[in-house]
């Protein structure tokens, strides 16, 4: 305890630091990060922070708070910073946290505030307050804080951001109540913290030598590659060694392109599967994967008989669990550069090519066909955000992404994110190109997403694939043996009325016939467009 000399000559010390308010402390910080855009969905306890809202803030409205956090996190993907969310207290973040969860097995970096009510009404439990706020978002957010005192909420948010900027990144949360705006606290300066990790380098240059000396190496590529901008060190690495390259179980990022002589396809959330793919390679490199990620039960061993894992990862949550080999915890960047730096490779004789399946003719309008003839029109460059599960296999057939940080998918399963984060997405990379696809039943989780869109007049094609059900269902019902499922019936949707009601423009194909033309002018459109197309 300090002595009360000491405490008192302390404080005035503090007294005599500039002032300034929370509110305007606050905003230079983000400014310092970068972070002024703030995606929102406003509430009562929120609005002090708007108080004389500066011009070089952008507010981006969206109309239901799960599309708030959807947008934001897109937005966080695209520019690689924290995004900044504002959130209403208790229903606000109860709304958002199906998103939240989202943004956290993505590994997105998010800060998050929301309202609380005022402290001295709080013993009260007031209108609109929340009990035990912190608590609402966990176990989905890396750090949660309301702070003691309102001096603390300028030191809060650096610490969020901090936190959520560090691997595994994710979204932090800070409560705030709606006094604490107004008044006064000592600015906190802004600091430089390292976000990378260098992996155990006696650890790395084993990986090093065991991939050299191995005969026939496979690789398997996870979202965390295109997280750290590993994409060309990644191909380095696979060419060195003539290692086939597999993208991981329900990847939420491109790793590797799909058109390249070494990429061998992707690995099914079963383990049977996953080995039988696998079968005949003598040493698995797992890069910013899970090893691995299953949907289904299965049995036996996790990689082949005869065969030796390493993973280099960046969550060391992750490298707990995994079940068998070496993990090692690093940046990916940063790791895959050391095994680069290692010893020559055993000269090793080129892996046959992946066999693509033979064009489709449109004879039917099917999701084959229509995934098929998006590769064929889309604009060079373009990006694919992606909510279509029934329609990801034929995407992995007819769609290659060949291009680095042009793919994102909901890395939770969780429905809603996709066409928000499209949104975001085309808010962080202005110069290109976002095509959405969506399934039916997907896209009505955030079909709201579409006003922002247009209010912002954001060139986005979203692609409805209408097949009248959530087929992902139908197709997993099969793996029970259930001769039906209830409940899976969308029929009547009016998916080209939502869209022209919250102004974008729209059209409808239903034949094979049509698609084409509808497909560039969409593509050419200089504001959102919604297609629609009804599927067989």
């Amino acid at each position: 305890m300090l002595e009360p000399a000491r405490a008192e000559n302390e404080r005035r010390d503090a007294d005599s630091k500039p002032q300034a308010t929370v509110r305007d402390a606050v905003l230079s910080l983000f400014r310092a990060f970068r972070m002024t855009t703030i995606f929102g969905n406003p509430g009562s306890t929120e609005l002090p922070l708007f108080r004389d809202f500066p011009a070089d803030f952008r507010y981006v409205l969206g109309l239901q708070e799960s599309i708030v956090v959807g947008m934001a996190d897109g937005y966080a993907q695209a520019t690689r910073n924290a995004g900044l969310v504002n959130l209403h207290s208790a229903v606000g973040v109860g709304h958002a946290l199906g998103n939240i969860f989202t943004a956290y097995k993505n590994q997105t970096p998010l800060v998050i505030t929301a309202g609380q009510q005022a402290r001295s009404i709080l013993p009260f439990e007031p209108f609109l307050f929340a009990a035990q706020a912190t608590e609402l978002p966990k176990p989905y957010v890396k750090w949660s804080c309301e702070p003691a005192r309102a001096e603390d909420v300028p030191a809060a948010l650096a610490r969020a951001y901090y936190i959520a900027m560090q691997p595994p990144r994710g979204p932090t949360f800070v409560s705030i109540p709606v006094d604490d705006w107004d008044r006064l606290c000592a600015p906190v300066e802004p600091r430089q913290v390292s976000t990378a990790v260098r992996g155990d380098p006696a650890l790395l240059d084993a990986v090093a030598r065991e991939l050299s000396s191995a005969e026939r190496p496979a690789f398997v590529v996870g979202a965390s590659v295109g997280r750290d901008d590993a994409w060309d060190e990644v191909i380095a690495l696979a060419e060195r060694h003539q290692a086939k390259v597999w993208v991981s179980p329900m990847s939420a990022r491109n790793g590797f392109p799909e058109n390249h002589r070494l990429f061998a396809g992707f690995l099914a959330a079963d383990r049977a599967k996953i080995v039988a793919s696998l079968g005949g390679h003598d040493l698995i490199l797992v890069l910013g994967a899970p090893a691995f990620t299953y949907h289904v039960e299965g049995v036996g061993p996790h990689v082949p008989p005869g065969a030796r894992l390493f993973q280099l990862v960046d969550d060391p949550s992750i490298a707990s669990w995994t079940p068998v080999g070496i993990s090692v915890v690093t940046s990916l960047k940063l790791g895959i550069q050391d095994l680069l730096a290692g010893p020559a490779p055993r000269p090793r004789a080129a892996p046959d090519r992946l066999v693509r399946p033979p064009r489709l003719s449109g004879a039917s309008l099917t999701d084959r066909y229509l995934v098929q003839q998006i590769a064929a029109l889309r604009p060079p460059g373009s990006i694919i955000v992606e909510e279509a599960p029934s329609t990801r296999t034929p995407m992995h057939d007819y769609l290659p992404i060949v291009a680095r940080d042009t793919f994102y998918t909901c890395a939770s399963g969780g429905l809603g994110h996709g066409l928000p984060a499209a949104v975001g997405v085309a808010l962080g990379r202005r110069g290109d190109k976002v095509i959405s696809l969506l399934g039916d039943g997907s896209s009505m989780y955030s079909i709201q997403g579409l006003w922002t869109a247009a209010q912002l007049k954001l060139p986005i094609t979203f692609i409805i694939v209408n097949n009248r059900r959530y087929e992902a269902l139908l197709q997993f019902g099969t793996h029970f043996g259930l001769p039906q499922t209830v409940g899976t019936t969308l029929n009547g949707i009016d998916f080209c009325g939502l869209a022209v009601s919250q102004g974008c423009k729209a059209m409808r194909v239903d034949s094979s016939a049509s698609l084409d033309e509808v497909l560039r002018t969409a593509f050419a459109a200089s504001e959102p467009t919604l297609v629609e197309v009804v599927v067989e």
